[in-house]
């Protein structure tokens, strides 16, 4: 390939059309699959530029950060990218499907439209929440927003990553930010530790990191995830020599160490407690849910990314090149029959980069072996490692947080616990990849509505923790003795919230545990059925019924607490009113806690939508 071609290729490949690099992409380009991290970008720098300017100082910068963080959810979902194609191809059943963007560094799908979704639409809620909350201040708000908002983004690459690179550029864009808001409280000692506690754990996470992935991209010459599996199915397919086998798996084990970190997993959860307590209640939000549903995604990402083989999916400008030159009759035909030309990363060779022969005939493509069996050990390996960590990180976050008085403490452990919980779909996901692509699928779906349920849920808890903060001047359990009696609705709010954590039925936490629970029966009984050992997965399922019985007794002190002991004598006068806009926001976030299980299957079926484009 001549120069020409390339910078022609790399014009296709990022606004659609030949001859056009920004002006009016097309709906298939990279530009268009990338437009809410642009518009992520430019809101960071007009809160930025603002500043420069005297009038622009009088301008609260919360509303630029609102309206952004609104446009890039707006240009998110799914209608955005609709809305560009015709009615007839509107109406057919997967008009966004599989599309590797920036030369395959990125990927387009359902997935990641999901969890972008989801990213953006806590970013939303969170600066509507600091509003109230009075944190940041005037004076800090543009740095404090654009850190925020820059954070966000790493976040949504990372649910986008399809390169080893990105993956680690991609943790580094959504961590650094998060070292800096953890000091958010310039005055305040513990902010000031928290922030550097994070900062050396992450450096050093990094760091490994970064390690493991230089031995996986040495040893097999590409970082493009898709065509790293193919590569492994190649080389598994013979007998492999021990020494690579041991740097494989080295190389795997130090990439799960940055994961883990992101996770706050143990034995990676050091920085989580000493971080939650230092930092304000509007940092741990942030902390606790964006980073974890970021760090979620990643995972799966990487872990169905090298233990399966991807499904094939639209080139950048295919669609609007074959509408172009031939219009047809029968739409069906337009849009799917060029899915034959998978994008490949920088550099990589056509051959390897495809994930399933291109054909004529998408039959013939369909009935193509694929080198699946050949990564059966990749998968196991994968699985029972996320396996462990899950079953570790569970029990370890729910013991640990029944000696915690301070609530900030005690909801990092939460955080911990519910990152084990979150992880078991993982695991059997990559268990079902190679035997029912279904399940996998599946598992996955579990694993995105409980982010969507987690989403309101620690948003809320921690939006009382910093509500109850301001009136009563206290994070301490023992200060919340008797709320109930000054605060009812405060109270009823946030005892909605604990249980739901727990799973109770009929809370929203009840839909994520069961769908979780019922994702890892499926596995092992998918994986028995095939033959391999699935004894892991029914240790995961009673492992996490177990932990599910044990947090209901830290969860319900708290609870206790408010409603049932005596209030302190010398409490301060202050309380938080449960009608004010406080309140009201209180409300709001709790309502799709209390009666998400009216309208659960909704989310069911946009979480079976986000997962169908991972392996099939």
């Amino acid at each position: 390939m001549n120069l020409h071609e390339l910078v022609s290729q790399l014009i296709v490949d990022t606004s659609g059309v030949a001859g056009k690099v920004f002006g009016a992409p097309a709906a298939d380009s990279s530009l268009r699959a990338f437009l809410p991290e642009l518009v992520i970008c430019a809101t960071v720098l007009v809160m930025l530029l603002v500043r420069l300017f005297r009038i622009g100082r009088r301008i609260d910068t919360l509303w630029i950060a609102l309206a952004g963080s609104g446009a890039a959810l707006y240009f998110a979902a799914p209608w955005e990218h609709l809305r560009t194609l015709t009615a007839a191809e509107s109406a057919l059943p997967a008009a966004v499907t599989r599309m590797e963007i920036f030369t395959g560094m990125l990927v387009y799908d359902t997935f990641s439209v999901y969890i972008r979704s989801a990213l953006l639409l806590f970013a939303v809620l969170f600066v509507v929440f600091t509003k109230l909350s009075g944190i940041p201040d005037h004076e800090d708000a543009p740095d404090i927003y654009a850190l925020v908002l820059g954070s966000t983004l790493g976040m949504c690459l990372m649910a986008s990553a399809n390169h080893l690179l990105m993956v680690f550029m991609a943790v580094e864009m959504a961590s650094v930010p998060s070292y800096v808001l953890a000091g958010l409280m310039k005055g305040k000692r513990l902010g000031s530790e928290a922030a550097l506690k994070y900062s050396v754990y992450g450096a050093g996470a990094a760091g490994v990191m970064l390690y493991g992935i230089s031995l996986i991209a040495g040893l097999m010459n590409t970082a493009h995830l898709p065509t790293l599996a193919l590569q492994l199915a190649e080389k598994f397919s013979t007998p492999v020599p021990a020494q690579e086998v041991m740097v494989l798996a080295l190389g795997g084990l130090l990439i799960a160490v940055g994961l883990a970190f992101k996770l706050s997993a143990v034995p990676f959860h050091f920085w989580c407690p000493d971080v939650f307590e230092g930092a304000t209640a509007e940092v741990n939000a942030f902390l606790s849910v964006a980073s974890k549903a970021a760090a979620l995604a990643l995972l799966v990402r990487v872990a169905i990314g090298v233990s399966a083989i991807a499904p094939a999916g639209v080139a950048p400008g295919a669609r609007t090149a074959a509408l172009k030159q031939q219009p047809p009759t029968d739409q069906t035909a337009a849009v799917y029959n060029v899915a034959d030309e998978p994008v490949t990363a920088a550099g990589a060779e056509t051959d390897s980069a495809e994930p399933a022969a291109a054909t004529a005939d998408p039959a013939t493509a369909v009935a193509e072996p694929t080198p699946v069996a050949a990564l059966a050990p990749i998968r196991s390996f994968i699985a029972k490692l996320i396996a462990l960590l899950a079953i570790v990180t569970c029990t370890f976050g729910n013991l640990a947080a029944y000696g915690q008085t301070n609530i900030k403490r005690l909801f990092a452990y939460s955080t911990i616990a519910h990152a084990g919980y979150m992880m078991m779909p993982v695991a059997a996901a990559v268990a079902l990849a190679g035997i029912d692509q279904v399940g996998a699928s599946q598992a996955i779906a579990a694993l995105a509505i409980y982010i969507a349920v987690y989403l309101f849920m620690n948003l809320a808890a921690f939006a009382v923790v910093a509500f109850l903060r301001n009136a009563l001047r206290t994070e301490e359990i023992a200060d919340y003795s008797g709320l109930i009696r000054r605060s009812p609705l405060t109270v009823v709010c946030f005892s909605l919230i604990l249980f739901s954590l727990i799973g109770l039925p009929p809370l929203s936490g009840f839909i994520g545990k069961f769908a979780i629970f019922a994702s890892l029966v499926s596995a092992w009984r998918g994986v028995e059925a095939a033959g391999e050992p699935g004894f892991y997965l029914l240790l995961l399922l009673i492992i996490g019924g177990l932990n599910t019985a044990i947090s209901l007794f830290y969860y319900l002190r708290v609870v206790k607490v408010m409603t049932i002991d005596d209030e302190p004598d010398q409490r301060p006068a202050g309380t938080f009113s449960d009608v004010s806009l406080a309140g009201a926001f209180l409300w709001m976030i709790t309502v799709p806690t209390a009666l998400l299980i009216v309208a659960w299957d909704w989310l069911s079926q946009m979480a079976t939508v986000a997962a169908m484009n991972l392996l099939s």
